[in-house]
């Protein structure tokens, strides 16, 4: 199991990983150690949260295909423990993105009908004033 954050994490064999030969120019198959990985994650097969599933399925992302299967391939580097871990990697950002939502942020700015309150208020503090100094002379 790789941890995913805090309370989630998810069980390695629901992560379908294969090694795949590299293409040189032209598309031929280079003679040498299959180093580059394929992963697959499927979405609606997978012990996510069905919150997640559906902001999974949801997400805009060219690795995530029509039927929710996340297809990841890494051959950036050598070996093909760090391939793996790269695509490990890729695949937990991606949860991440949809497990962690942003709250609202909080204006910093006031809206218009705080501002109107505020010099509302002001106006009935200082005409208050008025009166009391009315009063005290």
């Amino acid at each position: 199991m790789f941890q995913i954050c805090r309370t989630l994490s998810l069980p390695l064999n629901e992560i379908e990983i294969s090694a795949i030969r590299s293409q040189g120019a032209g598309g031929q198959n280079v003679n040498k150690v299959a180093s580059a990985i394929h992963l697959r994650f499927d979405i609606n097969a997978s012990s996510l949260p069905d919150r997640y599933k559906e902001r999974l399925l949801n997400l805009r992302d060219r690795r995530i295909t029509n039927d929710g299967v996340i297809v990841l391939k890494s051959q950036e580097h050598r070996s093909q423990e760090r391939n793996r871990a790269e695509a490990f990697n890729r695949l937990r950002a991606l949860i991440l993105s949809v497990a962690i939502v942003a709250l609202p942020r909080k204006l910093t700015k006031p809206s218009r009908g705080q501002e109107r309150r505020r010099l509302e208020d002001k106006k009935h503090r200082s005409d208050i004033k008025a009166l009391r100094k009315s009063v005290e002379e």
